[in-house]
């Protein structure tokens, strides 16, 4: 019997599947797992291209429509777009404002942001702010449905008598983004309940870049030299569209959709020539499950190094090298790379060594000429980066992250949970109080890429051991590993209201791995 108030996953399939049903996922599709520990490759149909045969794109900077009030005004259009991914053949994309990347956001912090969207596609849609420290009815609940504009003439509507607890709007709707947070990689993208894997797969997705005055005072590459880089693996059908498995198919990916071509910047294994200076790269990983173990490979056993400046949350107290990144789904990395250290002529490929075959390549480096570089990585990057220390008067709050049996009578007999439950409107499994700091312990049966909305954390410890070196900083995405406990301090900043956790593999989280908790 279900709970009194609850919405159902079934009933919303029901209310929300429509126009989209030739590329939705429905909870009923996910119910029978398998229990490989790996994911599975997705081929796809007819000839794919050759590696580092098309140059790197950057997505164009979103400019205002309007400024008034301290505010920047955005109009974005969710609409489908004909844009040429692989060389030769043309793809339909879902993109805000029909491409894919969306445009990046450039966005200061404390200064607000309000982009008014409208949805011209055919199915429903939310948007999600991911790492924005963001008010609760902007923040992209997964019911927050943003209905198309054939469903009225761009009227808008807080609610939908008799739908369900979102708030639904129809045609347009505001998201604000008063922005009280550090400089940082944020993103953007569908967050629409039981449809995000599928619908971002199709191309809803973007980068929305915070800065401030304390970055602003850094002598880090800048201009052309800071390049956001946003990877992604997909399949495609012989004609060049998006494959994405039918839902009859969904038994055989339990473990989230793997695709057979990587793109960077939505260009399959491009080229770029760079000068021989430093260069800031914004990494994200933006893939439904895949795993990056990134590495810089110059041939002849010679190897670049990646200078970490900063993850999800933005500057890290101070830069460490690394010789390999490693990426879950949702997770971002600020580095430097100096391709000074190669010789002129130098080609330097970056690798994927979480991989094989043609998915262990990314993208490929030219260094092609000199450069007066007057940049440099200070030693001390953050003077007010705070780091968090353990206490036992801390509340400590656990969240187990797991394949389960369902018990309410559905035919779900097997799906995601956290804490043994699949996602309910209705629950809230904790009520932090604002302002406050608590120690969350994640858990895990399986690889999963743990997302917190509202709130930023850092990881104290792995396995019962301390982080990784790729842990530090402000976050709001981990790995949890299978089998191992993460644990975090989360602070919690901005705004009541309720937020949510959740696996950032897509498919997990269209399989209800998701939970809600109540700021006070």
């Amino acid at each position: 019997m279900r709970r009194p108030g609850r919405l159902s996953r079934r009933g919303f399939l029901g209310l929300t599947a429509g126009a989209g049903a030739a590329i939705t996922v429905g909870a009923a599709g996910w119910s029978r797992l398998a229990g490989a520990s790996t994911g599975r490759v997705l081929a796809s149909a007819g000839p794919l291209p050759r590696p580092f045969g098309v140059p790197l794109p950057v997505p164009p900077v979103a400019r205002p429509v309007r400024s008034e009030r301290g505010a920047d005004f955005y109009r974005v259009e969710q609409r489908e777009g004909r844009v040429e991914i692989l060389p030769g053949r043309k793809t339909t994309v879902w993109g805000y404002d029909g491409i894919f990347p969306g445009p990046t956001f450039a966005a200061r912090s404390g200064h607000r942001t309000v982009i008014e969207m409208f949805n011209s596609l055919a199915v429903p849609t939310v948007t999600h702010l991911h790492g924005g420290v963001t008010p609760p009815e902007s923040d992209g609940y997964p019911t927050d449905l943003l209905l198309p504009t054939r469903c009225a003439s761009g009227r808008r509507h807080d609610g939908m008598a008799g739908a369900h607890p979102g708030r639904t709007a129809v045609g347009y709707r505001s998201y604000e983004y008063p922005l009280p947070q550090r400089a940082a990689t944020l993103w953007y993208h569908d967050h629409r309940m039981d449809f995000s894997a599928p619908q971002v797969w199709r191309g809803l997705a973007g980068f929305f870049l915070v800065r401030d005055a304390e970055e602003d005072r850094l002598p880090l590459p800048g201009g052309d030299r800071d390049v956001p880089l946003m990877l992604c693996d997909r399949s495609f059908a012989a004609d060049g569209s998006f494959r994405y498995p039918a839902r009859h198919d969904h038994d055989a990916f339990p473990d989230g959709v793997l695709g057979d071509v990587q793109l960077v910047n939505g260009a399959p294994w491009p080229l770029t020539e760079v000068a021989a200076v430093r260069y800031r790269f914004r990494l994200l990983n933006a893939s439904n499950a895949r795993r990056y173990r990134l590495r810089l490979d110059a041939g002849g056993g010679t190897h670049g190094r990646f200078v970490q400046i900063g993850s999800d949350g933005g500057l890290l107290a101070a830069p460490q090298p690394l010789d390999a990144v490693d990426m879950a789904p949702g997770e971002r990395f600020d580095v430097v790379v100096d391709f000074s250290a190669f010789p002129l002529g130098s080609t330097v490929t970056l690798h994927n060594t979480a991989a094989e075959g043609r998915m262990h390549d990314v993208m490929r480096f030219h260094v092609v000429r000199r450069a007066k570089d007057d940049s440099r990585i200070p030693a001390r990057l953050s003077p007010s980066f705070a780091a968090l220390s353990p206490n036992s008067t801390l509340p400590v709050r656990s969240f187990d992250f797991r394949r389960t049996h369902g018990t309410d009578g559905s035919d779900e007999r097997q799906m995601w949970t956290i804490n043994g439950r699949p996602f309910s409107t209705d629950a809230v499994l904790a009520s932090p109080r604002l302002g406050s700091v608590e120690r969350w312990r994640f858990s895990s049966d399986f690889h999963h890429p743990v997302h917190v909305h509202l709130a930023q954390f850092q990881v104290t410890a792995r396995g019962g051991r301390p982080p990784r070196d790729t842990d530090v900083g402000w976050k709001d995405t981990v790995d949890v590993r299978p089998y191992e406990v993460v644990e975090v301090l989360v602070r919690f900043t901005g705004y009541k209201g309720r937020y949510m956790l959740h696996c950032h593999n897509l498919e997990h989280e269209d399989m209800a791995m998701m939970a809600n908790f109540q700021v006070t």
